[in-house]
């Protein structure tokens, strides 16, 4: 098996900037890719933001923060990504849009590149249909924040073969220090699944006025252990991502147990979407913190 060294990364928002901090982090070489020279320039200042913080906490050193800085190297020619072994998409949820992205990168990666793509409710087999090697596309779907959750879900696609999945699940597990969970394609993957589930039950409850918001969250913490409620969840992973992942499921799958609840796209037509605006179930700080 191939080395990993250098990984291409294709996008440089929350979920870019969060993934080629880690595999900075951890010593690799990372081409995170953008469109724009201001989009670049944005999610590189993010990232030095994300490390100033750790810093603050005393988790980094500022010389930690430059090395791992150096090894980020900003791209606008996804042909510089023919140099990767692995190259992971990170773009929006929009098939169309990552189906344009692997077709890309199917013609420009060598058969022996490892393709994969963060999505966490979209096809792997469609994506896979867009490249002229299908049988080297796998899904790598990180969660946020990608630097604390030892877990990563690896997820097949009809023509995955062995060979990319053996060679994704090494990488996951030996390069990086994850726990690569093995999911065969189905709508949600099984994280996605079972927290937008909860999350919606969760919104229910709270418009039927069967407790407050801080009430549902602490019931779930306290007597689950959750880091954070069902309800703060929703506001840290967008309430427009959440919205998002319910109504492709409700589509796959035509269960009622998808259909989002009224609550929780009134908010997002709103622009209450929570701690990326500031305000969703919760008020949260420019930091991101809760108020």
């Amino acid at each position: 098996m191939a080395a990993f060294k250098k990984i291409g990364v294709i996008g440089a928002g929350t979920m870019g900037q969060a993934i080629a901090s880690m595999l900075s982090h951890k010593g690799l070489d990372v081409y995170i890719a953008e469109k724009t020279q201001s989009k670049m320039e944005h999610g590189l200042k993010a990232i030095e933001m994300s490390l100033d913080k750790q810093i603050e906490k005393w988790a980094l050193t500022a010389s930690e923060k430059k090395v791992i800085l150096s090894r980020i190297h900003p791209i606008l020619d996804l042909g510089r990504l023919s140099e990767c072994e692995l190259v992971i998409e990170t773009i929006s949820e929009d098939l169309d849009a990552k189906k344009a992205v692997f077709q890309t990168i199917g013609d420009i990666c060598g058969e022996d590149v490892v393709l994969a793509t963060n999505t966490s409710t979209l096809s792997v087999t469609e994506l896979a249909g867009a490249t002229r090697y299908p049988k080297r596309v796998i899904g790598l779907h990180f969660i946020h924040p990608v630097s604390n959750i030892d877990m990563v879900e690896i997820i097949r696609g009809l023509q995955t073969t062995d060979e990319t999945f053996d060679r994704t699940k090494a990488f996951v597990e030996e390069v990086i220090s994850k726990k690569g969970i093995l999911v065969y394609e189905t709508p949600g993957f099984v994280t996605t699944r079972l927290i937008c589930t909860l999350i919606n039950e969760a919104v229910h409850t709270l418009s039927e006025g069967v407790a407050s918001a801080e009430d549902i969250d602490s019931a779930m913490r306290l007597g689950y252990g959750f880091k954070y409620g069902p309800l703060e969840m929703c506001d840290r992973f967008g309430l427009d991502s959440v919205l998002a992942a319910l109504e492709r499921m409700f589509r796959d799958y035509g269960d009622l147990k998808y259909r989002p609840a009224v609550l929780l796209r009134k908010m997002v037509r709103a622009g209450q979407l929570g701690a990326k605006t500031g305000s969703g179930f919760f008020r949260y700080d420019e930091d991101g913190d809760k108020i």
